[in-house]
């Protein structure tokens, strides 16, 4: 049972982090849309269609298992407050063009993880990762003393989204129920705005073209489906080990802001990068080899 549940969550894991790193290219789409807007929107579309998947799966008997636990749907505020600022914080990142920064915070992320998973889950470091986290710091602090900037953004994003997953492994709710949750939370703020506060050229729906529209709705999709794939992967792994999936959501976020988005590599964008690619690589290869010996000890 518990290789089966590893392999489930390792194909979560890469369906989440896949969707994650092409999810740019969307928001690219409607980059005439007020990231304010664009985060309303994936609100309100989100639970829209929660409703729908949970009705369509006859899912409603888990929701009022979690909803009976008052607690539990105290903490789902919490984190949707959370993985909200994240979301609005990455839209106006790639459409302001920072994805190179992006996907910095994004490949800072696992190490946060195993930092995290250390202090609160009580899983134990390894000299390698030890020596991971040292590295993706000093990266961060050459940056700061060499050219007085720090990646903020990268940062807000990686530290947002460890406490998400955080929470989300503590909480241990089914990936449906919490997601319906977290934007229930949200949704009212989300209409508030977008119905009652929000004056631009894109607020009005009524006044948009078909093709804006259905692109906005599909926010809802784009949000949902990669957040439900990461919350059943959190609830089948380690959270160390859902961070070393990670790799694959900005490496192609990497990819599309220099490729295809013509993000040019500062100086201080390259020694922090090459100290955090370095910290991966040490961290990959402690992995690899602690997945080695476990075998060797289970055979």
């Amino acid at each position: 049972m518990d290789t089966q549940q590893t392999r489930q969550g390792i194909g979560y894991a890469l369906g989440a982090y896949f969707i994650w790193g092409i999810a740019p290219a969307y928001f690219k789409l409607v980059k005439e849309v007020p990231p304010t807007e664009i985060m309303t929107h994936r609100v309100i579309w989100s639970a829209l269609f929660m409703l729908v998947l949970i009705t369509l799966s006859r899912s409603w008997q888990q929701v009022r298992t979690v909803l009976a636990q008052p607690k539990k749907v105290l903490l789902l505020a919490v984190t949707a407050v959370t993985i909200g600022g994240n979301w609005l914080l990455f839209i106006w990142a790639v459409n302001n063009q920072h994805m190179l920064e992006a996907s910095l915070g994004y490949f800072i992320n696992p190490l946060i993880n195993v930092v995290f998973g250390m202090l609160f889950l009580r899983e134990r470091f390894r000299r390698l990762q030890w020596l991971a986290v040292l590295l993706a710091t000093l990266g961060v602090l050459v940056q700061l003393w060499q050219f007085g900037s720090l990646p903020i953004i990268g940062l807000g994003l990686a530290l947002s989204f460890a406490v998400y997953g955080l929470l989300r492994k503590k909480i241990q709710v089914d990936a449906q129920s919490g997601m319906l949750i977290e934007t229930g939370w949200l949704f009212p703020l989300a209409a508030i705005y977008l119905f009652g506060f929000a004056d631009s050229a894109t607020s009005h729906l009524s006044a948009n073209p078909l093709s804006l529209n259905l692109k906005l709705i599909a926010a809802g999709i784009i949000t949902t489906i990669p957040l439900m794939l990461f919350a059943a992967a959190c609830a089948r792994l380690r959270l160390s080990t859902v961070g070393f999936f990670q790799y694959l959501g900005p490496t192609l976020m990497f990819l599309l802001a220099v490729v295809f988005y013509g993000e040019s590599l500062t100086p201080d964008k390259m020694v922090t990068f090459g100290f955090i690619w370095l910290a991966l690589a040490v961290f990959i290869v402690d992995a690899v080899a602690f997945s080695a010996r476990t075998r060797v000890r289970v055979t």
